[in-house]
Formats: structure tokens, C-alpha cells, sequence
């Protein structure tokens, strides 16, 4: 975008270059935090690593090297899973970071371009407006209507109005532009700012735990809890009856590394981050990792109308003149004086440099007229910025023949009460508003005023105003958000338009687009005087809110939270930053949206496309669901490891040990994998997005879902015990008894995976579903077990001894049919379901 009428030309590549050489990037540089040895430090801190270290060093301890070196590895493989996990994470949050970066615009050989923050050099054209973040220390050269907040530095909340020739005309990093726009040269970057001598303490914030997260820690802390009784228990039982320090200590930590569940936290850091990157390629930013896990809870979307249900792409389609009494339409090149004249008015209206798509429309519409372009020779002597209720604004323009022009432009009704209409004049104004509205139009009213003198009246509604006429824009809804609004309500979820435009052209944009309830509207005005109750109750039932302000926005977020619904809010503008913070899910559009609306966010859409909500709350269900199989799956398997390696202990049977540590590590291995990278890469269950919204008070480890995963263990459990049965009985030695209730485990452990691919779906529906890892883990799952078992080396190190064919089809067809059984509870449960549906 070219600058016209200010003679602003920025610096040119070369110079640019030369001062980026001389003073370096616009960034904050200070000490940080070395991710990988946290990582590494935090993992010292992981109880199944200090397991393994002790046992490694027992079995050293006693002469058994092989043993020792083999827990020594999987303590190095245990690390570079947990570390390779780790780092998947951190950069899938580093890569999250990068797009929420603020951008900046500047002048730059006489164009207006974007650049990264991180780009602008000592020297440049810094342009800020209305709902940006201020990314340098610069001086004002020019300014329309131009406040900043700077509370940030100050602590003072209130605004601050700032230009060229004030005392104070400087801007400051990290503050935020509250209104108009300005172009300053900027005069420090990154550490040399006021906010980067502060100090490093802003660059990062923390996040608080997840009510999923505190979950799922308070589980494994309790887990650690009995692991840490039951070794004691077992160590002493142990060394009653065996006086052997080192043995019952190993058989002890046995039992306690079966019992740890240190796959969980795991899974869930893996699940959110990879989810958090997984929305980032469809085009939704995460900045905070609790909006992962809230979104397939989300039951309410509310959403402004222009330029998210709408395209954004202001067009003056159609002009009111009062004189006239006439609505002409502007497909044509306009020549009309009285049309052109209300134009030039609008236009004079709005911004120098138009930033608002509607003021763009009008500069546009200006320059398509019969008139000379008379902007060059007009200079702004004052403003009134957009305010009141409803808004308008107003500005005066001076040449240098002393000719002025008062021009005032906002909401109908704004204009109509400050100026002197009759009242046949009114009705006329009133049914053309109501012609326009009724076809979608937005409709703004234009007025004059004369004033002679310098001592302009302290606020705009004081001039005597004559009211010239309408001006309507056409923004025409966008092609996709009758589908996008039809998979919300599939969904369960509720839409709701929260707008500043008025009743009329938005439930007419709302009937075009087939959105539920347009017939259920209320304004600003109405719903600021309702009490607490009938809020809760107006707030239910309105689909539609227009005229709405900041605070009203707020006051309805606030409302439906009350009623314990999982709110989700679009936006874009300054006077969004408070109901976008207090939502749920803030979601912010990634080009039209304003730098404040960006940060108040915890999503945002990097193209302005609400369909993209669709998919973001169908990959929050997702994530979730994979989560809660991933969970109960290793919950599942946890419990037969446990019992195997007790029950034959506790009962002393005739081979009490048989499981040591190093059968138990390498079933460790094969469980993080499955859990983490099997369920995690699971697609989306077909009735997923057909469901309602889970309520967010949800407990992840409810009763119900708990006992499905202790039933499922308990008859891994009994088959495995039943294989060490029937090797016994048919006077089986230790090495083959233990090589059958291992292969036994296995088996289960691999048709487990396959069956809680889903707790409703058939195993012959999820065996369809595209996940290329499932055949690629479990194929390696049955070769490594296999070459344990087969190959003699390996066989002799872990105490297996080599099955023949029917002992293997023994210990395969009972490990499978502990776990099949559960596709016959799942068949009932779609049978139960489908007599509930037709009844």
C-alpha cells in the first residue's frame, strides 16, 4: 500500500541493512532456560529412573553383570525416549510461539509493508493503529486521533493521547495503541527499549495446571503412593523368610516398577503438544496448552458478524440522500452531485490514512468520483474520536484559505439525535434505514456542521449537525459458513452473533446464512438494565445481541459461564480484549485481528476461517478420547504385570519369581510406545463430532471408565495365571512356565491394543481405520518378543526357553480370549444403544 499526501518515505533496502549491521534484531536477549538439561535434570527425578539405577546396581552388586548392563541400557533408552519426547514437545511449542509473534507495519521507500518484529530497524517508519502492540521505542511524526496505554510501564491504566507536537511524543515497546494511528521513527530495539532495561522477567509467563493435569498427577503420585508401600511390604515378607538383603530388595523393586504408571505423564505432555502442533497445520494457533484440552468441551460459540460469518470485503453498494429522498445505487462510475457530495462527506469523515475496511471503501469510493481530490490540501485541525452510545465520530479539516469542513459519520441513530430533523424527515430516514438493513446492508449515517473559531466545544454531540444522509456497505456472508454453522449445531454446539451492527442488517445476513434463532435478538442497551436473573434467562435464549459494546460483550460471556456452559468467543477488534479473556477458548482472527485481540486470545485462526473451529473442536475430541484410551490401556496392562509378579510371591507358588526386573523393563518398552504413539496418531471415531459437548467437570478417571480398565486387567490377569497353571501342571520348568505367561501377556497386550482402539466400535470397524503405526508397532512388538524367545542368546538372558507349537497356540488363544470377550460387552452396548434410539 502506496502513502499518499505525506511525504513519508522511509528508509530505503541498503539502509535497512546498514542499520540492522550497526545496532542488530528488534529482540529481547536474555538468559534462558537450557531446555535439554532441565529435561535432563527432571528426569533424575523420575522414580521408575531411580528404580532402574538401583536395581542395576544391585544386580552389579551380586555378580550378575549381564543383568546390571542390560538395566544400565534401558535406563539409556528410558532417557532417549523420555528426552526425544521432550524435545518433540518443546518444539512443537517453539514452532507455536513463532506464529504468535506479533508483526509490525512500516514505511519503507514509500510503501507500507509488514514485517516480523524481530525485522525493524533503528531508523524506520514504525506505523501503529488502533489494537496493536507497540514493538519499539520511537518519536511521533504523524498521529490521527492517537492514545496509547502504557500500563504496562507505568501501572496507570488509563489512556494516554499523544502527537507530534506534544510534550510527550514518545512511544514505547510493549505498549498497546488504544485508538487512531500514528507513524513514529523509531529510536531504540530490543534490550536498548525502556521495556527491555526492565529485564528478562516478562518474556516468560507460567502456566497453570489444567484441572486434566492435576487429574492426572494426583493419580500417579497416589500410584507411587502404594508402589512405595507394597515394596516395603513385599522387601520385608521377603527378608523374614529369605535373610537375603540383595534378593528380597530386587524381588521388591520388581513388584514396584510393575506398579508405576510413568507412561501417563508422559502420554499426556506427548498428546497436548503434538495436538497444539497438529492444529497449528490446519491453521490454529494454540498459545496455551489448556486450550487443547477444552475444546471438544467448548457448547457455546459466540461469534461477531463482519468478516467472520462475513467476508470482510466492505463495498459502498448503495447511498440515502435526504435532500432528495432517494436511495441510488453505486454499481456505476458516480457523477450525481448530491451522491458525490455525501460521499466526500463520509469520506472526510473517517481517517487520513484509512485503516477500517469501511473508511477504506469510502477513500476508495472518493477517488471514483467526479471530484477533485481535494485531500492534499486539507490538513486536520481536530478530532473527535468514535464514542458515545450509539458511536459516531467527527472530524475537522482547514486549508490554507481558512475553508473548513466539519464532517461526522457513525450509528443512525447517533446522528439523528444531534441534528434538527422534522418529523417527516425522521420517517423518511427511519424507512430508508429499515429498506437497507432489511437487505443486509451496514448502514452508516453522514452529517455537517459549521463552526467559526478555535475553541472547539469539548465534545462532538455539541455542534448543530446536518444530517445529509445514509451510506450502505455490502459485505456479503462468507461462501462456506452455512456448512461451518451446521457442523457446530451437529456438534451440540450453541452459536451465538454478538455484534455492534444493528438488529435489521444482521438478522438479515443471519437468515441468508440459515443461522437458528434469528428471530431472537436483543441490544446492548436492553440487556445492560436486565437483573442477574433475567440476564441468565435473556442470555439462554437470544441467539442475536447487537449494538454491543465492551462491556455488555463481557456481561454475556460471564452469564453463560454461569450456567456452566464451555464458552468459545470470536474476535478481533480493541473492545474484544475483555469477553475474549474471559472465555473459555478466545479465539482471535490471525490477519484481521488486532495485536490486543491476538494476545487476549488462546487461539487464533490464522486465516480468519471459522470452519477451521469446526476442525479444532473435532481435533480437541480427538485428543481427548485418544488420551482417555491411552490411560485406560495402560491401566489395563499395568494390572495383570502387577498380579503376575504378586500372586505367585504372595501364594508361594511353586515358581515365585517369574518375572524379574528385566522382563518387567521390557515390558515397560513395548507400553510406552503403544500408548504413545498408537493412540496418539488415531484418527477421529466416526460418531465423535455427532455427540454433545463433555461436560468440563468431567472426572478423567470417573468410576464407570476405571472399572471397565480393572475388569479388562483382571481377566489379562486370570488367562495369564491360568497359562502358569497349565504349565505346571504338565510339569513344566521355571524357564518354560515363565515363557508361556509371558507370551500369554504379550498376545493380550497386542489384541488390547487393537480392541480399545475404540469402547463402542467393533474390532471389524477399527481394524478400517487409517493408522499405518498400528501394524508397524505391533509387528515389531512380535519380533522383538519372538527373537527373545527363539533366539538362543537372547533366550538364555531372559530365562525363556524355546515353545513348541502347541504350547504357543496355548499360551496365544488364552491371552487372546482374556481380552476378546470385550467385543461382545461392546456389541451389547451398540445393541442397547440402537433399542434406545428406535424407542
Amino acid at each position: 500500500m502506496a502513502i499518499n499526501n505525506f511525504d513519508i518515505q522511509g528508509l530505503s533496502e541498503q539502509e535497512v541493512l546498514a542499520a540492522r549491521s550497526k545496532y542488530g534484531a528488534n529482540s529481547l536477549s536474555f538468559k534462558k532456560e537450557n531446555g535439554f538439561v532441565n529435561a535432563l535434570i527432571g528426569l533424575t527425578k523420575e522414580p521408575m529412573v531411580i528404580l532402574l539405577l538401583v536395581t542395576s546396581c544391585i544386580y552389579f552388586i551380586s555378580g550378575k553383570a549381564g543383568d546390571g548392563i542390560f538395566l544400565a541400557s534401558a535406563i539409556v533408552l528410558v532417557a532417549g525416549i523420555s528426552l526425544y519426547q521432550d524435545s518433540r514437545s518443546r518444539n512443537a511449542l517453539e514452532k507455536l510461539k513463532d506464529f504468535s509473534q506479533p508483526k509490525c507495519k512500516v514505511i519503507r521507500h514509500g510503501e507500507v509493508l509488514e514485517v516480523k518484529k524481530e525485522e525493524l530497524v533503528i531508523g524506520d517508519s514504525l506505523m501503529v493503529e488502533e489494537g496493536t502492540f507497540i514493538t519499539a521505542d520511537g518519536v511521533i511524526e504523524h498521529s490521527n486521533d492517537f492514545s496509547i496505554n502504557e500500563s504496562i510501564l507505568t501501572g496507570e491504566s488509563l489512556t494516554v493521547f499523544k502527537d507530534k507536537s506534544s510534550a510527550d511524543n514518545l512511544i514505547f515497546s510493549g505498549t498497546t495503541v488504544a485508538s487512531g494511528l500514528a507513524i513514529a521513527t523509531v529510536t531504540a530495539i530490543g534490550n536498548q527499549t525502556r521495556l527491555g532495561k526492565i529485564g528478562g522477567s516478562l518474556e516468560s509467563i507460567a502456566e497453570e495446571k489444567t484441572p486434566l493435569e492435576i487429574q492426572i498427577s494426583n493419580f500417579v503420585k497416589k500410584m507411587v503412593i502404594v508402589g512405595v508401600i507394597v515394596f516395603l511390604t513385599v522387601w520385608g515378607i521377603n527378608y523374614f523368610h529369605s535373610a537375603n538383603i540383595l534378593d528380597s530388595l530386587l524381588k521388591a523393586l520388581t513388584l514396584a516398577m510393575s506398579i508405576l504408571p510413568e507412561e501417563i505423564p508422559v502420554a499426556f505432555t506427548t498428546f497436548m503438544a503434538l495436538g497444539a502442533w497438529r492444529l497449528m497445520k490446519i491453521g490454529v494457533v494454540v498459545k496455551q496448552m489448556k486450550t487443547v484440552e477444552t475444546l471438544g468441551s467448548a457448547s457455546v460459540i459466540c461469534t461477531d458478524k463482519t468478516g467472520t460469518l462475513t467476508e470482510n470485503k466492505m463495498s459502498l453498494a448503495k447511498a440515502y440522500v435526504l435532500k432528495e429522498d432517494c436511495i441510488y445505487n453505486l454499481n456505476e462510475k458516480l457523477s450525481t452531485g448530491a451522491v458525490t457530495e455525501l460521499i466526500a462527506l463520509a469520506m472526510w469523515a473517517s481517517e487520513p490514512i484509512p485503516f477500517d475496511p469501511m473508511e477504506v471503501a469510502l477513500h476508495n469510493a472518493y477517488t471514483q468520483t467526479d471530484l477533485a481530490d481535494e485531500r492534499p490540501d486539507y490538513k486536520m485541525v481536530h478530532e473527535y474520536p468514535l464514542g458515545g452510545k450509539p458511536p459516531m465520530m467527527t472530524h475537522l479539516f482547514e486549508n490554507g484559505k481558512g475553508n473548513r469542513i466539519i464532517a461526522a459519520k457513525g450509528a443512525p441513530e447517533a446522528l439523528i439525535g444531534v441534528s434538527n430533523l422534522n418529523q417527516t424527515q425522521k420517517e423518511h430516514v427511519t424507512a430508508a434505514i429499515a429498506a437497507l438493513a432489511i437487505e443486509g446492508y451496514r448502514v452508516l449515517a453522514v452529517g455537517e456542521a459549521n463552526f467559526v473559531g478555535s475553541d472547539f466545544p469539548a465534545t462532538q454531540q455539541e455542534f448543530h449537525f446536518v444530517f445529509k444522509g445514509l451510506v450502505a456497505f455490502y459485505d456479503p456472508p462468507k461462501k462456506n459458513i452455512t456448512t461451518v454453522l451446521q457442523g457446530f449445531y451437529k456438534a451440540g454446539i450453541k452459536v451465538k452473533i454478538i455484534t455492534g451492527d444493528n438488529a435489521e442488517t444482521t438478522g438479515a445476513i443471519a437468515k441468508q446464512i440459515d443461522f437458528r434463532g434469528a428471530d431472537q435478538c436483543i441490544s446492548g442497551d436492553m440487556l445492560m438494565q436486565l437483573s442477574e436473573q433475567e440476564l441468565r434467562e435473556n442470555v439462554k435464549k437470544a441467539n442475536i445481541f447487537t449494538r454491543m459494546f465492551p462491556d455488555a460483550k463481557l456481561k454475556i460471556i460471564n452469564a453463560l459461564k454461569a450456567q456452566n456452559e464451555i464458552v468459545a468467543m470470536t474476535g478481533d477488534g480493541v473492545n474484544d480484549g475483555p469477553a475474549l479473556k474471559a472465555a473459555h477458548i478466545g479465539i482471535a482472527m490471525g490477519k484481521k485481528g488486532t495485536e490486543i485481540a491476538k494476545q487476549a486470545a488462546s487461539l487464533i485462526l490464522l486465516e480468519d476461517d471459522l470452519s477451521k473451529m469446526v476442525d479444532a473442536v473435532a481435533m480437541g475430541r480427538r485428543i481427548y478420547t485418544n488420551l482417555k484410551k491411552a490411560i485406560q490401556y495402560i491401566i489395563s496392562i499395568h494390572i495383570p504385570i502387577v498380579l503376575t509378579v504378586f500372586i505367585p510371591l504372595a501364594l508361594g507358588w511353586i515358581y515365585p519369581n517369574i518375572f524379574s526386573p528385566v522382563h518387567i523393563i521390557f515390558l515397560e518398552l513395548i507400553m510406552g510406545p503403544t500408548c504413545s504413539i498408537i493412540y496418539e496418531n488415531e484418527p477421529i471415531e466416526k460418531n465423535a463430532m455427532l455427540q454433545k459437548p463433555r461436560p468440563f467437570s468431567t472426572t478423567f478417571f470417573n468410576w464407570k471408565e476405571l472399572a471397565t480398565s480393572i475388569v479388562q486387567g483382571a481377566a489379562i490377569t486370570i488367562g495369564t495365571l491360568a497359562v502358569y497353571q497349565y504349565a505346571v501342571s504338565k510339569a513344566a520348568d521355571e524357564q518354560l512356565t515363565r515363557t508361556m505367561v509371558f507370551t500369554s501377556l504379550i498376545s493380550a497386550n497386542v489384541l488390547l491394543t487393537l480392541v480399545n482402539r475404540s469402547f463402542y466400535y467393533s474390532l471389524l470397524t477399527t481394524i478400517k481405520y487409517k493408522n499405518n503405526l498400528v501394524l508397524l508397532v505391533i509387528g515389531l512388538t512380535i519380533f522383538i518378543s519372538s527373537s527373545l524367545i527363539y533366539i538362543r542368546p537372547l533366550a538364555v538372558f531372559f530365562g525363556f526357553n524355546s515353545l513348541k507349537m502347541s504350547d504357543l497356540l496355548i499360551s496365544v488363544i488364552i491371552g487372546f480370549t482374556s481380552v476378546i470377550w470385550f467385543e461382545l460387552y461392546k456389541g451389547w452396548l451398540r445393541k442397547d444403544s440402537n433399542v434406545k434410539t428406535s424407542s
